[in-house]
């Protein structure tokens, strides 16, 4: 498996490189955006996870990580930085990124996350077609095709990132049940203290505005007041409470 450190820190991103090579993986580093992005267009074989840091010479963090998802949607990146505001969590997130750490880190837990989105993909990877999700589903007028990561209404595609494909799953998987934001935390991050549970809001919101006809009344995924979410493919069965809209 190959490991990509894009890390301007000499010390920290050879300290990265000697314990992932220590854990038995193979690892590239570079320090600025334009190396990065050449090495990972690169790799016929593709890369297996991206450790990326944000502030970078010639191109952001958030830049990079754009550029692979135009390419990439489905490769796990770790975001380690030293920014700790949660719009920076947010932006990021937005970018596409699957898990952020703030610096300074525990190396246990730093090697623990990357071995928990391997993991994760090798599954999603692995797992018998009767335990998957179907390739594509249709949600309304949206038809979600999750072999390209793509939602298509009224002619219109989107492109959705791997955490927004993740959690679309998971509310598929877990259709009908009402599902608290720090369950869906837990269960699609993995995490519960790096990120809020506003991040699910926000993700939330985005999967409203890729398939719901009207965002603001939503029939698909439906807040549950003072608890989560709860998702319903069959929207025109929806029967509005008011804990729930």
């Amino acid at each position: 498996m190959t490991i990509l450190i894009v890390e301007d820190e000499v010390a920290i991103a050879e300290g990265l490189r000697f314990n992932f090579e220590q854990e038995g993986f193979e690892v590239a580093v570079h320090g600025d955006g334009p190396s990065a992005l050449e090495f990972v267009h690169s790799q016929a074989d593709g890369i297996d996870l991206v450790v990326l840091d944000l502030m970078l010479p010639e191109m952001s963090g958030y830049e990079i990580c754009s550029k692979i998802r135009e390419t990439n949607a489905d490769v796990p990146i770790m975001v380690l930085s030293a920014r700790t505001l949660s719009e920076d969590k947010t932006r990021a997130f937005d970018c596409g990124v699957d898990q952020y750490m703030t610096k300074p880190f525990a190396l246990p837990e730093l090697l623990s996350r990357a071995r928990n989105l391997l993991e994760r993909r090798r599954r999603q990877q692995g797992k018998p077609a009767s335990a998957q999700v179907p390739d594509s589903i249709t949600i309304g007028n949206a038809e979600v095709n999750f072999r390209t990561f793509e939602v298509l209404v009224a002619g219109q595609t989107q492109q959705l990132t791997t955490t927004e494909v993740q959690l679309l799953q998971y509310f598929i998987e877990h259709e009908g049940a009402v599902l608290s934001r720090q369950q869906i935390l837990k269960d699609v991050w993995e995490q519960t203290a790096e990120i809020s549970t506003r991040t699910v809001d926000n993700f939330v919101m985005r999967l409203r505005r890729y398939v719901e006809n009207d965002p603001a009344e939503p029939r698909h995924f439906l807040s549950v007041r003072g608890t989560g979410y709860r998702f319903l493919r069959d929207g025109s069965a929806v029967t509005l409470d008011p804990k729930t809209g």
